[in-house]
């Protein structure tokens, strides 16, 4: 078994010799010295505290930790899936509660390397269309569970992999078949993302007013014109209220309030975004010790340094701006300034603010202000402090982008807006892919059997042992309803077989309807899903389970220890 280790070439039928000295001379030359060295009682290759898992035993340990992860997420699967409540073991013991997929995943500690490989595809999942993050760890782990029990009948990983590939192909190319493409009337395409913003929101913590946040999401996107430039969708968290009093607003909100003694309305407004220190009005000589023989001289230096932060303001004002929004602080002397020259002087915008605002007022972020003619202004119609609940904000409305908007979310808690956020962008990051690929499927379980079904005739016309693993996937793909079933607490045995019956007929539109707890036809309910998402799930999951299936030997390297110091 030890010869696993080595590529093909040492995989020979040449007898090993007997080990004794004289033996080693009768080697063919293709045997490597590490071999040799293993097969006459030598040192192994590897470190000490080196692991070395093979074949059998190492590929039970893949199947293990993948089939445990996905155990861990299917009770968050969809619309009456349950949350988890992930606790930090850092300062503070902070807590999330949430039931996204790539969130949960993403917190956890994982040393089980198949593991890894799960956590990965979630997090690819989410990047690349935002949802299904939950659904594609599941399917990879039933379709690993399903790979346990050939590998058990002695079928060998390989063959399994050539099925899964038939059967994945077969599914997609059925999708593809049964896809609605309606984005040649705006109505009928509008009605679509609809239906996919609530479908989507319809397993979050937006459910109960899925409706309201699916019309914000679906203004927002439209807003964006095709450009899925999700940037200029700002979203603002404010505790107070409930979530039905979240609201859309044109233009941008910057989490600011206006100082003292500064106009609090300017129209027509020209903006210099810098990031700069407006902070050198007190004596700052690092690293040096000033040795004067009077106050007089302490005072020439600071009026020296005053004059020097007067000049740099005169400068800024020299740009004929309005509005000065700074990245760094701005001390009382500047901002007295800025005051008397009727600007309005925005400090300690954090980065994300003033890059966002960089970009929806057309401007550019500076940083020295000698040549006026090289530094771009952003514009806006309109700028004035508004209150959302007990705060104050700076709104900039009529922003040269256009497409600029604001999600102002409310809620009782931070932990609820925070679970909030994350529904509303897999919302609008689903809804943009789906103005990129128009193409719109049924959501509910209809997908995956539909596939099934067509799968199952697949493998009935393949011959030889592809057919058993063409079969296995067709009972993969029936996991993910069965447990979207379970978790409503329905009969998913039940259910499940009265789908089937259903998908025998032709054009059938049956899928688990949670809410009455029986099959529904999921055109009427319009419970659509994105035809880009559900393809993503598919080939996602079934690489992720090809590549955990290649594997036949685990090597954990020795731990590097630390050098004793003397």
């Amino acid at each position: 078994s030890r010869s696993s280790v080595f590529s093909p070439a040492f995989h020979s039928s040449q007898p090993l010799p007997c080990s004794s000295p004289s033996a080693l001379h009768s080697l063919p030359p293709l045997w490597p010295p590490a071999f040799i060295l293993m097969a006459f009682g030598g040192e192994s290759i590897f470190k000490d505290e080196a692991m070395d898992e093979k074949g059998e035993r190492a590929r039970m340990a893949s199947f293990v930790g993948a089939m445990a992860i996905a155990d861990l997420v299917r009770t968050t699967l969809g619309p009456r899936g349950m949350d988890k409540i992930l606790q930090s073991s850092g300062r503070g013991h902070t807590l999330n509660v949430t039931n996204d997929g790539a969130t949960i995943l993403k917190a956890l500690h994982i040393d089980n390397p198949a593991a890894k490989v799960l956590v990965d595809i979630s997090k690819v999942q989410d990047d690349e269309v935002g949802d299904g993050t939950t659904s594609v760890v599941v399917l990879a782990g039933e379709l690993l569970r399903e790979a346990e029990k050939l590998v058990a009948k002695n079928i060998h990983p390989m063959t399994i992999i050539a099925g899964y590939r038939l059967a994945a192909e077969c599914g997609r190319s059925v999708l593809e078949k049964h896809a609605k493409d309606n984005k040649a009337d705006p109505d009928k395409f509008q009605m679509d993302l609809l239906n996919i913003a609530m479908t989507t929101l319809s397993s979050k913590i937006l459910a109960q007013d899925k409706e309201h946040f699916a019309n914000l999401a679906v203004d927002a996107v439209l807003r964006l014109k095709g450009s899925g430039n999700l940037e200029a969708i700002q979203i603002i968290k404010k505790p107070g209220g409930c979530l039905r009093d979240s609201f859309l607003d044109e233009g941008f909100i910057l989490d600011k309030k206006i100082g003292i003694g500064q106009p609090k309305r300017i129209e027509n407004a020209k903006i210099l975004v810098a990031n700069t220190a407006m902070d050198t009005d007190k004596i700052k000589i690092y690293g040096a010790r000033v040795r004067v023989d009077s106050i007089l001289k302490v005072a020439e230096i600071e009026m020296a340094e005053k004059e020097k932060m007067r000049m740099k303001v005169q400068k800024i004002i020299g740009h004929g701006i309005n509005c000065f929004v700074n990245r760094q602080l701005i001390y009382n002397f500047p901002e007295e300034l800025f005051a008397d020259a009727g600007i309005l002087a925005i400090e300690h915008a954090d980065f994300d603010g003033i890059e966002r605002l960089a970009l929806v007022t057309g401007g550019e972020i500076a940083s020295t202000f000698d040549n006026p003619e090289s530094v771009k202004l952003g514009h806006c119609q309109l700028i004035e402090e508004i209150m959302i609940g007990e705060d104050k904000l700076i709104h900039f409305s009529g922003v040269e982008l256009g497409q600029a908007c604001t999600i102002v979310l409310r809620g009782a808690s931070t932990h609820v807006l925070d679970e909030a956020e994350r529904s509303l962008h897999d919302a609008l990051c689903v809804l943009s892919q789906t103005v990129a690929d128009s193409r719109v499927i049924l959501g509910g379980g209809w997908p995956e059997m539909l596939m099934a079904h067509h799968i199952d005739e697949l493998a009935r016309k393949t011959p030889g042992k592809k057919s058993l693993a063409i079969d296995s996937f067709a009972v993969a793909l029936r996991a993910i309803p069965t447990i979207i079933a379970d978790n409503a607490g329905l009969d998913s045995a039940d259910l499940i077989a009265q789908l089937r019956a259903e998908h025998h007929k032709e054009g059938s539109t049956a899928g688990v309807d949670v809410i009455t707890g029986a099959v529904g036809d999921m055109e009427k309910f319009g419970i659509y899903e994105s035809f880009k998402v559900k393809q993503a799930i598919l080939l996602s999951a079934t690489e992720a389970a090809e590549m955990i299936l290649r594997v036949d030997e685990i090597i954990k390297c020795a731990p590097r220890k630390r050098e004793e110091r003397m």
